[in-house]
């Protein structure tokens, strides 16, 4: 399956958010592979680079816990967990901030 595909099985209103998400990180790192991992749309490049999947009341950013750390100034009013950020439902998408850590996660892949 692709993500295309994976998107469009999921809930019609979160639709367009998780395409623009999904958007947002292609254009900013185009030379990543698409897969679905852990059930989840997911970049990579010999490894996991960076996740997203819809909840219910919010869209999970999965970069991991250095890009965490990195972007913590600019996290700040998200909720965040050791890998992950929840972008609420009910909020625009932080499209440039995604589309940084995103490009940093590529670039500082570490295996």
């Amino acid at each position: 399956m692709s993500i295309k595909e994976y998107i469009s099985e999921q809930d019609k209103t979160i639709q367009p958010k998780l395409e623009l998400i999904y958007n947002t990180i292609h254009y900013a790192i185009p030379d990543a592979e698409e897969r679905l991992s852990w059930g989840m749309p997911t970049f990579w490049k010999g490894r996991n680079i960076i996740h997203f999947a819809p909840a219910k009341k919010h869209i999970g950013l999965y970069p991991g816990p250095e890009a965490i750390e990195a972007f913590a100034d600019k996290l700040v009013g998200y909720k965040t967990s050791k890998g992950a950020i929840q972008l609420p439902n009910d909020k625009d998408l932080p499209l440039e901030l995604i589309a940084d850590i995103a490009r940093w996660s590529y670039e500082n892949n570490r295996k």
